[in-house]
Order: structure tokens, then sequence, then C-alpha cells
């Protein structure tokens, strides 16, 4: 699942989702369990009151957009995320790199290389082997 709107200007799962959609995606992460959404209304009221039909509404719109699963489970909708938090990350961060490499190539490479004077010596380390491997493969 690809996410079409990246929000370069925000940060955390906000660069993805909507406000509430990030909210709630992180509420279900953080349990790694199906919920319900009066299971997740009921998180989401610790902090503000929100009305059940607006959570309905995100949640059946994020099972739309193939980033939750729903089920019924008796008379009751239970949902839960179709990767994990750490895989929808990658997925997006790899995909969001093949776009900037298809549309900026070499410029993109070289700000990466310049962006990596901010980072620990451990980072540099991993992309000077990931480098090796590649050179290995061809």
């Amino acid at each position: 699942m690809l996410i079409r709107k990246f929000k370069m200007k925000e940060s955390g799962l906000n660069r993805f989702f909507g406000p509430l959609e990030a909210k709630i995606m992180d509420i279900l992460w953080n349990v790694e369990k199906e919920m319900t959404i009066k299971d997740v209304q009921f998180e989401l009221e610790k902090e503000k009151s929100t009305n059940f039909n607006t959570v309905m509404t995100v949640m059946n719109r994020l099972v739309e957009k193939g980033i939750l699963r729903k089920k019924t489970v008796g008379r009751s909708s239970v949902y839960a995320p179709v990767q994990t938090r750490a895989s929808f990350l990658n997925e997006q961060s790899k995909e969001m790199t093949h776009e900037l490499m298809d549309e900026f190539g070499t410029v993109v490479v070289s700000h990466m290389l310049d962006a990596l004077e901010d980072v620990d010596e451990d980072l540099v380390s991993k992309l000077e082997q990931k480098i090796k491997e590649l050179k290995k493969e061809k």
C-alpha cells in the first residue's frame, strides 16, 4: 500500500495521515491487538472528546485505503493494522526513495550523502557495508 500524500512539514505519522488517522493508527500499533471502534474511541477520549461516528468514519476510510483490516466478531466489527508500524514505515520510505531516485537521480544521492554529516558513525558504517554488498553483486 502506498500513501500518495507525504507532508514534508509534518512529523511522525502525520506525514502520512491526517491528525485523527495518525492517532488511530498509533493506538492500534501500540496495543497490537484487534480493537472495536468503541475501544479506539475510549483511548482517544483520554486526550480529547471524539465523536463515535467520526472515529467510525475514519477507521472505515482506513479500511478502504488498505491500511486497516476489518472483520466481524459476533455483532461487533474489530479492526487491526494490515502491517506493523515498522513494516509500514519501511515500505513507505523505500517507495519514497525510489520515487526520488526516479525523479532526481544523482542529485538526490548527493543530498543524501551531504546529510550523512549529521548522523552517527554506525549509520555511515551500515551504508558502507551496503555499498560493498552492491558492488560484489555486480
